[in-house]
């Protein structure tokens, strides 16, 4: 029986982008035209009316985060980002400690709406840096310079923002250790609280993948991820998440809840939701319309599909999401969060003990260093 509300958490969607970039395989679109963002902003809170009404679990309940990703959020101006954050307020409690993070592209016109985003209520901005080597920008499709990445940092502290992430990949095609390590040293110098640094990876239905690039071989990999955790160790960050750094435990809330089995509503084009209802005894995924056109069509039901999730696939999907997280996992967190006995995972367990990947203790179960490297096999002896 589910015997705990988690945390909840509110993700919302804007889908355009000025272009969509090779390496990208979420639901992003160029924009081909004059962005709706009245219209977009309107059917969003329709959107969450529509949820509320839909789970009345939801009554009552605070949020804990809002995460505003895309897509290129900074697309839209601070007036429509102000109104959106009003319409949820009046919807959703939150508190004056409720995270408000906003992804944003580093372009000089996106740079100049920080401030306003500041003053109507965001507190933690995310910046899409990638890399700030010319030809790796180029190579990737992304449309900013080094030279303004920087500016957006320092754009974004002029503003009033002391909580900034920047998002940096490695393992370019054609990069270098010395590269991917002069990418590190350069947001060193900024001085971001939150570095979000992870590999590029090939996914499926995207420019790369049918025309891939040529990426650097597995030794070199390892030597740039073994390098630069180090340097970011030196440097101040702890790794709480397989990729996510902070400095003086500035973590990001949304995400945390996230991974640690929170529920969140998904409200934009193809957004997903978690929602534990304890009156349905009931985990409850959804999904949003996808398309821009079919979203903004607002006779129809924003609601693509939703679904509770089979008792026979909660312990996967408990684990898919707390095995990212490097710390304890605390046992009576997956009994009120699932709804499960621990003894339905005896014989997982003890196939993930005997090969070494997770010591058990009394109150919690830890991820042991073989573990880490292979979590993989570690999720697997969570499948039936």
């Amino acid at each position: 029986m589910l015997k705990l509300s988690p945390a909840l958490s509110l993700y919302v969607h804007v889908p355009w982008c000025v272009q969509k970039c090779p390496y990208c395989d979420f639901n992003s679109h160029g924009l081909k035209q004059d962005l709706p963002e009245a219209d977009y902003i309107n059917a969003l809170l329709a959107d969450l009316d529509a949820d509320l009404a839909r789970f009345p679990a939801l009554q009552g309940r605070a949020l804990h985060s809002i995460f505003i990703g895309g897509g290129t959020p900074s697309l839209l101006s601070a007036h429509a980002i102000s109104k959106l954050l009003q319409g949820i307020k009046q919807r959703l409690a939150l508190s004056p400690e409720t995270e408000v993070t906003m992804e944003a592209n580093p372009g000089t016109a996106e740079a100049e709406r920080f401030a306003g985003y500041f003053q109507a209520g965001v507190n933690r901005l995310s910046i899409g840096v990638q890399s700030f080597e010319a030809s790796h920008l180029q190579k990737l499709g992304r449309i900013h310079s080094g030279d303004e990445a920087i500016r957006a940092f320092e754009f974004a502290q002029q503003a009033g923002f002391n909580r900034i992430n920047l998002d940096l990949m490695h393992g370019l095609p054609n990069q270098t250790l010395e590269q991917a390590m002069a990418d590190l040293q350069q947001a060193f110098a900024l001085g971001p609280s939150h570095l979000s640094w992870y590999q590029l990876t090939i996914e499926a239905n995207t420019a790369f993948a049918s025309r891939p690039p040529k990426l650097p071989n597995e030794d070199l990999l390892w030597d740039i991820y073994e390098q630069g955790h180090q340097q970011l160790q030196q440097a101040g960050f702890e790794q709480y998440e397989v990729s996510a750094y902070s400095k003086n435990g500035d973590h990001s809330q949304h995400n945390l809840n996230y991974w640690r089995f929170g529920d969140y509503l998904g409200i934009g084009c193809g957004a997903h939701g978690k929602i534990s209802d304890l009156t349905q005894q009931a985990i409850v995924r959804t999904e949003k319309v996808k398309h821009p056109k079919g979203y903004l069509e607002q006779e129809r039901d924003f609601m693509f599909k939703h679904w509770a999730v089979e008792q026979a696939d909660l312990a996967f999907e408990y684990f898919l999401n707390r095995l990212r997280l490097f710390e304890d996992i605390p046992k009576a967190e997956f009994v009120n969060l699932t709804g499960l006995a621990l003894s339905k995972l005896e014989s997982s367990l003890k196939d993930a003990k005997q090969q070494g990947l997770l010591g058990e203790h009394e109150q919690h179960w830890a991820v042991t260093k073989k573990g880490r490297l292979f979590l993989n096999d570690l999720l697997n002896c969570f499948t039936d």
